[in-house]
């Protein structure tokens, strides 16, 4: 078959990691309504990559603790091949998206999936995902829980780094 032609479908998988708790409790904790905490991941040459506390990892499609996504994006086709892919996720591995880079509101994986969007497609995730962080921290209660969760770093157990520091899966 020749690669050259071949195109491949590009996913994003999108996960609320407060299970429903965010749309509950925002209202009363935010003074605005949030539908979720999101992690994404890009789904593509049948893994799913995402960014996270121990930098860039993969694992089979909805392989980590967080289980099957809450919605799927369809976010069109790529020529990229496996191969490219992987030097683009280990030198985006060994700079931008280091472990040492994560910051939950800055740089976090849903910056990782937007900017591995584009590369792929051209396309964006939807704003709702990226704006997010800017939203919750537009809000007294928000700014008052930044010390703590500026400490926080996901890393969903059940992947694979692929970062320079560990080699490429």
């Amino acid at each position: 078959m020749d690669q050259e032609n071949t195109n491949f479908s590009v996913k994003l998988h999108i996960y609320d990691l407060s299970k429903g708790m965010a749309r509950q409790l925002s209202p009363a904790m935010l003074g605005k309504q949030l539908d979720g905490i999101w992690h994404t991941a890009i789904v593509i040459h049948g893994e799913e990559f995402f960014y996270g506390g121990q930098g860039i990892a993969s694992c089979p499609p909805g392989g980590t603790f967080l289980g099957q996504p809450d919605s799927i994006v369809d976010l069109g086709e790529t020529e990229v091949t496996e191969d490219i892919l992987m030097n683009y996720l280990t030198s985006l591995g060994e700079s931008t998206y280091s472990a040492e880079n994560y910051k939950l509101f800055e740089h976090n994986c849903n910056t990782f999936s937007n900017e591995v969007a584009q590369f792929l497609t051209g396309r964006k995730i939807p704003s709702y995902i990226t704006d997010l962080p800017s939203e919750v921290l537009s809000t007294p209660f928000g700014q008052a829980l930044r010390p703590f969760l500026d400490s926080v770093a996901i890393a969903p157990p059940g992947s694979n780094p692929i970062n320079g520091h560990y080699g490429q899966r």
